[in-house]
């Protein structure tokens, strides 16, 4: 499972889940959502610039309340000398004032300068501005002066979480889901372009590999659609696929080794729409798992190899960082079952040493089994098997893989159910 060696093959958590839906549809941009030009791209989102908007909102209806305040009992430099100059922690309104005048210097410092894109700079602001409040209302007599001893305190530890509550499920939300649709589009526009290297099928249609049997994997790269590996290169990755594949049906044959952690509710779905929605088409996963946000084909060595780059989703609340991949992919269609088995790969594509932690995934993949008794259902296994690098515990490894196992589970469950409408609509179509 997460975290172990690359050998380490014991450590693999195998997630079983039996799926049920019915019928399986193709998913594709329409063709007027074709990519903006990079550098057309906003620098900052809508969403962003509200939550600046918002912070600069927060500084100044403060700065109001203040100077309403300060014209309360005498004149306006009277007060301000009494609370500025003559400062005292239990009776001033000036520390508040401060208090969203740091707020809007660290927000629109780290969310519009730098643009970060996570939760840390206005969690250090919140939970600053909770403990000042809570312990200057405790030890001060502002709530004997006037009402503004409750409005100022009461108005700042309010807009302070609303701020927390916009950033967190509004502005990263909305960031990641538009990133996710953006690369979901370049990477379409990059398949319908023309490729690199050659490709079997026309842009246009679903790549199916050939049926695999066992004991002919060599007359499978002679027989199949044509695509074969040529370069030294190229029948090293196609060598390292077939290993992944190896192992991947090795783990299979030991089920009775397998430990139970969880199951959650099922749905129905046929073994083709798990293989086309998960197997067939990695790089449009992106538009409905968030657990990934970014995979792109690199290359098709043969009929059954490619090479992909994939970035992950953070984990455990933005603890584990984003890691990127690059996979060699076999997949494989038999009597039973669908099967896309992989392992880490070299690439000239996508070298190390970008802005993501390199991770390493050892042999493991996805295992489609189809339902003997009941075409509607099939049994969908995943076999995880990464060390994701970096200095981090294995037991939070171990946990947040592990939901991230289950929220790419919930996920596809939402895609079958999005699909069910549409098949069942094509399978009428065809019936009559």
């Amino acid at each position: 499972m997460p975290g172990a060696e690359y050998g380490e093959l014991g450590g693999s958590l195998p997630a079983i889940a039996s799926l049920n839906a019915s019928y399986s549809t193709t998913l594709s941009l329409p063709s007027p959502y074709l990519p903006p030009p990079l550098a057309r791209r906003k620098r900052i989102s809508d969403v962003r610039r509200t939550f600046c908007l918002f912070v600069t909102f927060d500084l100044l209806f403060i700065s109001l309340l203040w100077i309403i305040e300060l014209n309360i009992s005498s004149s306006i430099w009277d007060s301000l000398e009494k609370e500025v100059v003559r400062y005292h922690f239990k009776s001033s309104f000036f520390d508040i004032f401060l208090l969203a005048l740091f707020r809007f210097l660290c927000l629109q410092l780290g969310y519009a300068a730098f643009r970060l894109r996570h939760w840390w700079v206005i969690a250090v602001t919140t939970l600053v501005t909770s403990v000042f409040l809570v312990v200057k209302v405790i030890i001060s007599n502002l709530l004997s002066q006037n009402a503004f001893g409750y409005v100022l305190p009461i108005t700042s530890f309010v807009v302070a979480w609303l701020e927390t509550w916009f950033l967190d499920f509004k502005v990263l939300t909305q960031e990641a889901d538009d990133e996710r649709a953006y690369l979901a589009a370049v990477n379409a526009a990059c398949e319908r372009a023309p490729s690199t290297y050659p490709r079997a099928v026309s842009d246009g249609q679903f790549y199916s590999p050939p049926e695999s049997v066992a004991g002919s994997e060599e007359d499978l790269d002679e027989e199949g659609l044509g695509r074969r590996a040529v370069t030294a290169q190229e029948k090293e990755l196609v060598r390292q696929g077939r290993e992944a594949m190896t192992v991947v049906e090795q783990i299979l044959a030991q089920e009775e080794n397998w430990k139970f952690e969880k199951n959650n509710a099922l749905v129905q779905c046929p073994a083709e729409l798990v293989y086309q929605e998960v197997i067939l088409q990695p790089e449009k996963m992106v538009l409905w798992n968030r657990t990934v946000s970014a995979c792109q084909i690199l290359q098709r060595v043969d009929d059954n190899t490619l090479v992909t780059y994939d970035v992950s989703a953070g984990a455990a609340g933005g603890v584990v960082s984003p890691r990127d991949f690059v996979n060699v992919r076999r997949v494989e269609r038999k009597r039973d079952r669908y099967l896309s088995a992989g392992m880490a790969a070299h690439h000239d594509a996508q070298a190390p040493g970008g802005r993501y932690v390199r991770g390493e995934n050892g042999p493991g993949g996805f295992v489609v089994l189809k339902s003997s008794g009941n075409p509607s259902v099939c049994t969908f296994i995943w076999i995880l098997n990464t060390d994701l690098k970096g200095r981090l515990p294995r037991y939070l490894i171990h946990q947040s893989l592990a939901a991230t196992m289950f929220e790419f589970m919930s996920h596809l469950r939402q895609r079958v159910a999005e699909l069910r409408p549409v098949a069942l609509a094509h399978r009428q179509r065809h019936a009559r």
